[in-house]
């Protein structure tokens, strides 16, 4: 499950190195391995998420800033049609449902979207990024690093929340990380000790069951 709420509780080096070393595991088109990861702690997550938060309020002033911010990859479609649209709005309106911010609570809507921008909190946040040279199956592979990141986090007590949010923010991104020019960002990624307090953690997204997307060929 996706987390957004973490607990200041800091997570060992070691540990992370740990981690890493077992999603390094994950398959990749020719053994490729695209990835490349940046991870943030202390002063330098701090002054990346004080970079973007002020880059996300500006634009809520005067939107056509948005323009400035552009992801590198379509993560989502141009149009939208059913049944993902559908799905989005259900995801995101039970979430906001949750948390008691109705369709016309712009501030408090902007607020939420924002805590994406402070890592929810997580003591830790990643940055992934593939060459631009490389193919669409890069991102694949990334994916399948990302996924082997996260299930190894959770073995160790460790929760996640992938996101893509941050793509747009690359271009304040890759400079802070010191990521060359030759690099894309995939997306961020909070890592930490999930607050079981906060409410916003009983959300449980619903999910297709298997006879829906499945087709039996014998």
């Amino acid at each position: 499950m996706s987390v957004r709420a973490f607990l200041p509780k800091p997570v060992p080096r070691e540990l992370l190195t740990h981690l890493l070393e077992v999603a390094s595991r994950a398959p990749s088109g020719t053994n490729t391995q695209p990835w490349k990861v940046y991870v943030l702690q202390g002063a330098s997550r701090d002054a990346l998420v004080d970079k973007v938060c002020a880059a996300h309020d500006a634009i809520r002033d005067n939107p056509a800033l948005a323009a400035e911010y552009q992801e590198a990859y379509d993560y989502y479609p141009k149009q939208w049609v059913s049944p993902y649209i559908d799905r989005r709005r259900e995801n995101g309106w039970s979430l906001y449902g949750l948390l008691g911010i109705g369709k016309g609570d712009k501030d408090q809507m902007h607020a939420q979207h924002q805590r994406n921008y402070k890592f929810f909190d997580a003591p830790v946040g990643i940055m992934v990024t593939i060459d631009k040279i490389m193919g669409g199956g890069s991102l694949v592979d990334t994916g399948m690093f990302l996924q082997n990141l996260m299930v190894a986090a959770r073995a160790h007590g460790l929760d996640t929340c992938p996101q893509a949010a941050w793509n747009h923010y690359a271009r304040i991104i890759l400079p802070h990380v010191g990521a060359g020019e030759n690099e894309m960002l995939v997306c961020g990624l909070a890592l930490g000790y999930a607050d079981p307090t906060d409410k916003v953690n009983t959300f449980r997204t619903p999910r297709e069951p298997a006879a829906h997307f499945t087709t039996w060929l014998e």
